[in-house]
């Protein structure tokens, strides 16, 4: 697991790009594991801090008792709709996955008793379209950056 400063610092410009993808909009996806072990999506906010990729939770909500029981989960950036006169004006979409750890509440949080946790990466990815090519760019931990294309 990482967390974003070493995906910063290893592959810059592919961060970079992730995190544009994300601050296109306020409304992020999350995917958690119910006591079951089913999906649940939710929506979230999320902050990209010098170090740490953040988040809060609403106490007693769904979402953290998903996440206080398995901390595993995923997050999708904003969904934007490619043009439909120029596909390769589409600006893609991003994902990040991971395990959730609980961190201090910042000053910052409208809710000083919303409960606040930092991504440990496992997963960077990064989609979109160039020429007439579906382009899918990735991290992992271990094995690093790689790219490949689907026509």
């Amino acid at each position: 697991m990482a967390n974003w400063a070493e995906i910063q610092a290893e592959v810059p410009e592919f961060a970079a790009q992730v995190r544009e993808r994300f601050d296109a909009g306020t409304n992020k996806t999350i995917a958690t594991l119910r006591r079951d072990g089913s999906p649940r999506i939710s929506g979230t906010e999320l902050v990209f801090g010098d170090d740490d990729v953040t988040l809060g939770m609403m106490p007693h909500s769904v979402k953290l008792a998903d996440v206080l029981h398995d901390p595993r989960v995923a997050v999708h950036s904003p969904t934007l709709e490619p043009p439909a006169h120029d596909p390769t004006a589409w600006l893609g979409d991003a994902k990040l996955a991971g395990l959730l750890r609980a961190v201090d509440t910042p000053e910052s949080s409208p809710d000083p008793a919303a409960p606040f946790f930092a991504l440990d990466i496992t997963e960077v990815v990064l989609t979109y379209v160039s020429g007439e090519e579906l382009v899918v760019e990735s991290w992992h931990p271990g094995r690093g950056w790689s790219k490949f294309t689907r026509t």
